[in-house]
């Protein structure tokens, strides 16, 4: 009996040393699972499966059809066609600049309307319009737009802010919804913003999910900030308008709420509206909360005033409309809950080493959610609303999965310098070995309000960096969703404070551990993280070896008169670096500040066309670095905004990251 077991465990260990760890190569060429659309009873769902070619940096899509009460799939040809929504009308779907209608479940097709180079269609529920979004010319900004004479100028003329966001400059052109009955020509679709400087949806991310039908089609709702120029630029107050096509007359259905409001979405019976919502006017991190709203009575309530977290995912209404379904930060991971609109009573439904990043659809007393974790890319799961339990459906990985040894986390709690309990996520290398002592990286989050959970990224990759033998710690410091929301508001206006001293807590207890080297100890992040590696590498103190720092913060006073979402900078810096007396952020809380004590390796990576953290802040860091006779590399992506997109340069960022690490840790 003892020989069976060694040779069991001798195979076991055997076919795991033949299996490989995670490599930015594979990491990349994960299959990438997302719905596409659901069936309006949610019996069955259209979901894509796409692969990157890293050759060609293009993505590669396969479709699905997923019976949902039988539990199975099958791939679907759905030609060039790109599936748009599934009503009670049919499957609607976009090619070229056609739209067909399916009343077969996507057997046989019949062409609906030709829209043109249009974005995000919605079609209404009665199927006889159509909203959808184009870009409109509203402002002449370009030289070759006021000066027509000029066509070849490249002049761009600015009198007010406003003038570049995200990654794109203001060209004078705005996101506009338009609507037009199917029995009329594209020409004469109706601008429900009329050639105002407004947008939606809502750059730079914005998408369909801003504009939504009313059950009766008779209304578009539609959500925009109705600024312009310098007021834009320091405002989060969105709202959420109501156009009536027969009055042609708008309401703002979110009057006097000065944060954001977002999302709208309507109850199945047609009676209800939620949306979310922020509460303060320039805190783009303040505690998120739905509202309900009785669509006769246009009475609203706050259903999560109550609640001590910030329901900052997904909503989705249940079948029988009497609960709202939603994901949201809880402890490290995100998590699926509910409320009821009677009551206020919020629910936990599930809770594990996971993420839930996604709501799909209700079966009786299930829910279909897309769920991730550290090791895994997104996919299907099943979870009983009894229990909370779940069950895999979709598994798009498999065998890739198969090919790769997976690492484990541990979320642990670490006391920090003023007597808190901090969670911190430790995750460790594929066959971690617990009397060895393995490098260690600190993780430090971005946000700087982000939620530090179970998700799966292709660049801040846990599982790539623990498959390089590292064990990667991860502190939820002040500021992060999920512990409450004072926990999750501390970070403003003491960016360079307790927070900094959280990740120096979490340093300390790492340091204890005996397979943790000591002696082998990195700080690595980007945006705020990149801010807290510029800060952490002139307060140390000798517990780092080595840096690597991403479209880092590292001048305030420069941040300040170069990013663009300035109600980001007035709060949570505490306001401009002229005023008096002058915030903690310029003097106390400026990395550039704290140059003189730099004393080790640092490594800079920064994108080109970020204008949320600009180029100069890593030009800044670098050169200051290099003349303190520091080693030290400028990584830097001209064609990359706040984020790495394009697969190849992904590729040379993790090669750079690791290569970096090698030589100095």
């Amino acid at each position: 009996m003892k020989l069976k077991s060694t040779l069991i465990a001798m195979a076991a260990t055997s076919l795991l040393n033949a299996q490989s760890v995670m490599t930015p190569e594979k990491l990349w060429t994960l299959n990438k699972f997302s719905v596409a659309a659901v069936a309006p009873d949610q019996n069955a769902l259209f979901y894509q499966v796409g692969t990157v070619d890293l050759k060609t940096e293009k993505t590669k899509k396969k479709n699905y059809y997923f019976d949902l009460k039988n539990n199975q799939s099958q791939l679907f040809d759905l030609g060039k066609k790109s599936i748009i929504q599934w009503d009670k009308n049919g499957i609607y779907a976009l090619e070229n600049d056609k739209i067909f209608i399916s009343k077969d479940g996507g057997v046989s097709w019949t062409e609906f309307y030709t829209i043109g180079n249009v974005d995000n269609i919605v079609i209404s529920p009665d199927g006889k319009k159509i909203a959808f979004s184009k870009s409109v010319l509203v402002e002449n900004i370009l030289g070759k737009d006021k000066y027509k004479d000029l066509p070849k100028t490249t002049a761009q003329i600015y009198t007010d802010l406003n003038n570049r966001h995200w990654d794109a400059w203001n060209t004078g052109e705005y996101n506009h919804v338009f609507v037009v009955s199917v029995e009329q020509s594209i020409d004469q679709a109706l601008d429900l913003l009329e050639g105002q400087p407004f947008d939606c949806p809502q750059k730079p991310h914005g998408g369909s999910e801003d504009f939504i039908w009313s059950p009766d089609a008779g209304q578009i709702l539609y959500v925009t900030k109705k600024k312009s120029g310098a007021a834009y630029a320091q405002s989060t107050n969105t709202d959420i308008y109501a156009y009536d096509l027969n009055t042609k007359t708008t309401i703002n259905l979110s009057e006097g709420m000065m944060g954001y409001d977002v999302n709208p979405k309507f109850s199945p019976d047609g009676k209800s509206l939620l949306w979310q919502s922020m509460a303060r006017d320039g805190f783009e991190a303040d505690k998120n909360d739905i509202i309900f709203m009785d669509w006769k009575s246009k009475a609203k309530k706050n259903v999560t005033k109550n609640w001590d977290e910030t329901a900052n995912g997904e909503t989705f209404w249940s079948q029988d409309s009497k609960l709202i379904y939603f994901n949201a930060a809880f402890r490290g991971t995100q998590q699926l809950f509910s409320v009821n609109p009677k009551n206020n009573a919020v629910q936990l439904i599930t809770n594990g080493t996971f993420d839930v990043t996604g709501i799909v659809a209700q079966q009786n007393k299930n829910l279909w959610i897309t769920r991730t974790d550290i090791n895994h890319s997104a996919d299907l799961f099943l979870v009983s609303l009894k229990d909370g339990s779940m069950v895999q459906t979709t598994d798009v990985n498999k065998e890739n999965y198969a090919q790769i040894t997976p690492g484990k986390s541990e979320l642990k709690m670490v006391k920090t310098s003023d007597g808190k309990e901090m969670g911190v996520w430790f995750h460790y290398p594929p066959n971690f070995d617990p009397n060895k002592k393995y490098p260690t990286l600190v993780y430090c989050q971005g946000g700087p309000q982000s939620a530090l959970s179970q998700f799966f990224s292709t660049r801040w990759n846990f599982a790539l960096m623990a498959a390089n033998d590292y064990i990667v710690v991860a502190p939820n410091r002040r500021g992060m969703p999920g512990w409450g929301t004072e926990w999750n508001e501390a970070i403003s206006k003491d960016w360079g404070g307790q927070p900094i001293r959280d990740y120096l807590s979490a340093t300390d207890y790492a340091k204890t551990l005996p397979y943790v080297d000591a002696e082998r100890m990195a700080a690595v992040g980007a945006s705020y993280g990149g801010y807290s590696v510029f800060m952490l590498a002139g307060v140390h103190q000798n517990r780092f070896k080595t840096f690597i720092a991403h479209d880092g913060l590292f001048d305030m006073k420069s941040w300040y008169g170069t990013t663009e979402e300035l109600w980001f900078a007035n709060w949570d810096l505490g306001g401009n670096y002229w005023q008096k007396p002058t915030p903690k952020s310029y003097e106390e809380f400026n990395p550039s500040n704290f140059v003189a004590q730099w004393n080790k390796p640092i490594m800079i990576i920064q994108g080109g066309i970020d204008f949320r953290v600009p180029y100069e802040q890593g030009q800044e860091a670098f050169q200051a670095a290099k003349l303190r006779g520091l080693k030290s590399k400028f990584l830097y992506f001209p064609n990359e905004n706040h984020w790495v997109l394009h697969p190849q340069n992904g590729l040379v960022w993790q090669r750079e990251f690791f290569q970096w690490l090698k030589e100095t840790l």
